[in-house]
């Protein structure tokens, strides 16, 4: 029947999920699913008429929509009341798994080694630093949880320190909309300075004069960074200089100095299309000159070495990019000469520059590479790693002069490790490896592989999988299929303590590195973007067939979690193929896209049609349509499904979710659990805080494992 206004019985639904309907205890937990006003809108466009029955939810300052969010919200707590106490118990052992009283490891920087520590019972770092030496006298720059005090929401954006170290410009966000307000603090005497800079992106870049702060500003509406500023030092900052402004809609702009110090770089960005303009750090108050101009298609990063710059670049067909060099007076294209040439199995994603080394971060078949070049031409090899399936990663490296690489290694079995290794001993230290506390984890109890499922159109699929050791193959296991596959973004297969509470109790985790991510090279983004987006779906729900096939899960056991682009790919997934899943994990999804594309007021939209299209050509909006899962939604079953967001999201807009689920609600044939929940006070990236956000954790975990009758265990 269709989903109204009805009681349901969590005994019922979760009986369903034991099938055990016959044995239904008496005392049953009601509540009421809230049902949205429909109030018919009509979207035209490409003579199409769309009728959006909850496009009224698009208003957070009324006060009909605040109120069924917090409907949505008591229904959910109501739903899942019964799992308070196992939620907590969930809670505190993933909070047991982390080290309260922590430190990073240090690291120098113009003669200062800095440090990020951790307290007990405080959910925010404390940023220290001490001269020259590490048995220096600790001076405190900031404490995040004084800052934090009487704050629902708080995030310490960019912090930097000036080049004569007495000032640091740092940056605070109090709403989660990603707006951050920027400060600057004396170092010497503790002041914070009055003045404020409002509506950033929350990074400074101080030129060399220990004066000049440049910093990057976003459009009040769409919250698009567009506008690169001047502040002087002890100037009111409405006074401050515009020296870049990016008027393509579709690109976004930034603003850094190179790792030489000599230059302040601006940047702007689209999907596909780049371009740089650099000053000397010296002379604040010059002009930039552009670095090579903006051309359809092309993409590329610069690096700065002595006279001359080193460049990532897509150019002459390198489509997985390749590195050039020239030299500062002469940047324009063709004066670009080739250090390391194009190869079709390699994707060049970063590069690190020492005064003796060059350090190229490479990825071929999938799996990290760290390349380690001598400039004298003597030597070129490869870091070794033996894992079937790891991450490996360029750390924090600002010392120049530095002969030690520092670099970030871990897998989905071993912990995460921050190594150092010295270029001239050839030897690596372990600096620090990931603590895993509260129980007896050993990481031989644990394995993972990497294995390869077919696509319908023969196209191999890797995902990355992770188990306790001595699980059959039977078709019984509890799966959590996760996956991204957007913006050409890689998902690495790391560690997690978090997901311990999974695997301990039997789940499987299996990460499928889809089309739309960047994990086979650019092709394998080309081809899941645009009018061949839809290869991110079947992509996924082929590898869910092949887990089930090869009997890992079954459909009874398989679950499947996404989040933001991710999301959407949840949406699309349970309107194709809704039957191979159990339940779906949804966070802050992105669901409703044609209407988010055709709206150039919303944050983000502009600039993301180089990934999704522009519905304003009537090819792209009658694809997107075709999979927009928000304009998808049928009269059939759905699975389980827990979708969460932020009210304050500026990512993906609550009121996507918010109608998804409305709609869902209305039209959905089942009898499973809907339920969404909306924090109030944050927003894309969840609360705020080391530990809080591990509670939205838990209820995600409670969802999954009552649903496998893991009642609290």
């Amino acid at each position: 029947m269709k989903n109204q206004l009805f009681i349901i019985t969590l005994s019922i639904i979760f009986a369903h999920s034991c099938k055990d309907n016959d044995k239904m205890t008496e005392k049953t937990a009601l509540a009421q699913a809230p049902i949205a006003n429909k109030k018919a809108h009509t979207l035209s466009i490409h003579n199409d008429d769309r009728i959006d029955n909850y496009y009224w939810l698009n208003d957070r300052e009324n006060p009909e929509v605040i109120d069924y969010l917090n409907k949505e919200n008591a229904y959910t707590k109501a739903m899942m009341a019964h799992t308070e106490d196992f939620q907590k118990t969930l809670f505190e052992e993933m909070k047991s798994r982390i080290k309260e009283v922590d430190t990073t490891v240090p690291y120098k920087l113009n003669g200062y080694w800095y440090i990020t520590k951790y307290e007990t019972g405080k959910d925010y770092p404390i940023y220290v630093r001490k001269k020259e030496s590490l048995d220096a006298e600790e001076e405190v720059l900031f404490d995040c949880n004084k800052m934090a005090e009487d704050e629902a929401y708080f995030s310490l954006g960019g912090i930097s320190i000036s080049p004569d170290n007495t000032l640091a410009a740092f940056s605070t966000d109090l709403v989660s909309r990603r707006q951050y307000t920027i400060q600057i603090k004396n170092l010497v005497t503790g002041e914070i300075y009055p003045d404020k800079i409002i509506n950033t992106t929350g990074s400074a870049t101080w030129a060399n004069d220990n004066k000049t702060l440049y910093y990057t500003m976003k459009d009040e509406v769409t919250l698009r960074s567009h506008k690169i500023f001047k502040h002087k030092l002890h100037s009111d900052s409405s006074s401050d200089t515009e020296v870049f402004y990016e008027a393509d809609e579709t690109f976004n702009t930034f603003v850094y100095k190179t790792k030489s110090k000599k230059y302040i770089i601006i940047g702007s960005s689209s999907t596909l299309s780049s371009e740089y303009r650099f000053l000397n750090a010296d002379d604040p108050d010059g002009s930039f000159k552009i670095f090579q101009k903006r051309t359809d298609d092309l993409e590329y990063s610069i690096a700065h070495y002595e006279d001359s710059f080193y460049i990532i670049s897509n150019t002459d067909g390198a489509t997985n990019f390749k590195i050039s060099k020239t030299k500062e007076t002469n940047t324009a294209l063709e004066n670009w000469v080739d250090v390391l040439p194009y190869r079709e199995d390699v994707l060049i994603e970063d590069l690190e520059i020492f005064k003796n080394y060059l350090v190229v971060n490479e990825r071929e078949n999938g799996l990290n590479k760290l390349r380690i070049i001598n400039w004298n031409g003597k030597e070129d090899y490869y870091l070794p790693f033996k894992s079937e399936t790891y991450t490996a990663y360029i750390g924090n490296n600002p010392d120049f002069d530095s002969d030690t690489l520092r670099f970030g290694y871990n897998s989905l079995t071993s912990p995460s490790s921050v190594i150092d290794y010295n270029f001239t001993t050839k030897q690596s230290e372990i600096k620090k490896e990931q603590e895993v506390l509260g129980g007896n984890f050993n990481k031989e109890n644990y394995e993972s592989k990497r294995i390869w499922a077919t696509a319908r159109d023969g196209v191999k699929i890797p995902m990355s999988i992770v188990y306790r050791k001595g699980i059959k193959l039977d078709g019984s296991n509890p799966l959590l299929q996760y996956a991204y596959g957007s913006y050409g973004s890689t998902i690495d297969p790391s560690f997690s303590t978090i997901r311990l509470s999974l695997l301990d109790r039997g789940f499987i985790y299996a990460i499928a590195h889809i089309r739309g991510g960047e994990y086979l090279g650019r092709d394998w983004y080309e081809n899941g973007k645009l009018l061949t987006k839809k290869n991110t779906f079947t992509d996924f729900i082929d590898c869910s067939k092949y887990l089930i096939e090869q009997k890992y899960t079954s459909n009874k056991h398989l679950y499947a979690y996404g989040g933001s682009a991710g999301g959407l790919l949840m949406g699309a997934i349970i309107n194709m193929n809704p039957e191979l899943y159990h339940g779906v994990l949804a966070a802050v999804p992105f669901v409703d896209v044609v209407t988010t594309m055709l709206d150039d007021t919303i944050p983000l939209t502009t600039g993301e049609y180089d990934e999704w299209g522009n519905p304003n050509k009537v090819e792209y909006y009658n694809y997107m349509k075709s999979y927009s899962p928000y304009d998808n939604v049928e009269a059939k079953d759905y699975p389980n499904m827990l979708v969460t967001t932020g009210l304050h999201d500026s990512q993906v807009q609550y009121w996507e979710p918010a109608k998804w689920v409305a709609k869902l609600r209305d039209l959905k044939t089942d009898s499973n659990l809907l339920l969404l929940h909306t924090d109030m006070d944050s927003g894309h990236g969840g609360a705020s805080g080391r530990f809080e956000s591990l509670k939205e954790v838990a209820l995600e975990y409670a969802f999954l494992l009552e649903l496998e009758g893991n009642h609290g265990q």
